[in-house]
């Protein structure tokens, strides 16, 4: 084990002990406070390590402020977000991609942080309706011990193969934007007779969540998801998962927080919003949940062994456009999911 893993082992076991006093009851997660000077709301679709990462490096930062989390799938938080519009619950929405937001911009207020300056120019939303916390990288993420001695797919039209028919598991794309970027970015790369053959492969589950542990437990062969998401399980010492990343190219997509219209914990809410951006939360994002930063002065090579965004190469999607055609889209989509 190299001496970066072994610092970073060191860092997490000292990160888990402070954190036993976190308390979680269900999908709601709350750090407890010396002073309650306000709380804020975030519905996430993030995972319990990435929110946990959040709220540690909150308390030094905002530390008289209560975080508690309702957690779901970024399309259904989304659709939460607009049945409670006339009366918002939350107060931050975290986080999804451009092409799923796009649809509800009615429900977000624009802000512009701050720490935006350390933000590059392309990952900013001209309106200041969005901002990006990290970028994502779509990989396949394999189980070798059920490929059945065959080869591990190398490109995306690899799994447009019949030996991988049933052995392929996605979130749905109308719950789930990890799914949608991929899907699209299938669809763009490979055209709609690719689109067809790969969902002819494929089993579609509701929760992306569901894709990671069904591929770590052997339920499937491939699973279809985010580099973070899936690193999580090689960093934790499953030898017979691996990250395929797509030789013909692969999507990325930055991951978006924004500002709920009307939130109700005020300003509180906007400095929730810039401990989202700052270096502190940013690279501990990064160590707990490998999370590639937005923000241009961290260095991910020194911090964890993830290849560098430089040497893969990448398929450019329109994110606009994704956005503007999603319900479209996910109607095709359903079509071929149920064919």
């Amino acid at each position: 084990m190299t001496q970066r893993n072994d610092h970073r082992n060191d860092h997490l076991l000292n990160r888990r002990a402070a954190l036993a006093g976190l308390a979680g009851l269900g999908a709601t997660l709350a750090l407890p406070s010396r002073a309650q000077s306000g709380s804020v709301v975030i519905y996430t679709s993030n995972n319990q390590q990435a929110f946990e990462a959040v709220v540690e490096t909150a308390a030094k930062r905002l530390p008289g402020v209560k975080f508690s989390a309702i957690t779901g799938g970024s399309g259904q938080l989304l659709r939460r977000l607009e049945a409670e519009a006339a009366k918002p619950q939350g107060d931050v929405f975290w986080s999804t991609s451009a092409n799923t937001l796009g649809a509800f911009k009615h429900l977000l207020e624009p802000y512009r942080s701050p720490e935006l300056a350390a933000i590059p120019a392309a990952l900013q939303q001209p309106q200041n309706l969005w901002s990006a916390a990290n970028l994502h990288v779509a990989v396949a993420m394999v189980n070798t011990k059920q490929l059945g001695g065959g080869a591990a797919p190398k490109t995306w039209a690899d799994l447009l193969d019949p030996r991988f028919k049933g052995k392929i598991l996605i979130a749905d794309p109308a719950n789930s934007s990890t799914a949608l970027t991929i899907l699209w970015g299938v669809d763009k790369m490979l055209g709609a007779e690719g689109l067809k053959r790969l969902a002819a492969n494929v089993k579609v589950t509701s929760a992306a969540a569901t894709v990671l542990r069904s591929v770590g437990q052997g339920e499937f062969a491939v699973g279809l998801t985010f580099e973070s998401n899936a690193y999580a399980y090689v960093a934790g010492g499953q030898k017979e998962i691996s990250l395929v990343y797509p030789a013909d190219g692969t999507f990325t997509t930055p991951e978006f927080f924004a500002l709920i219209k009307g939130a109700p914990a005020g300003e509180l809410a906007k400095k929730a919003c810039d401990h989202l951006l700052s270096k502190e939360a940013q690279t501990e994002l990064l160590l707990a949940a490998y999370r590639r930063p937005a923000r241009s002065d961290i260095d991910v090579s020194k911090l964890v062994q993830l290849p560098p965004l430089a040497g893969i190469k990448v398929f450019p999607i329109d994110e606009d456009e994704a956005a503007a055609k999603r319900a479209d889209f996910l109607k095709r989509w359903q079509t071929l999911a149920v064919a």
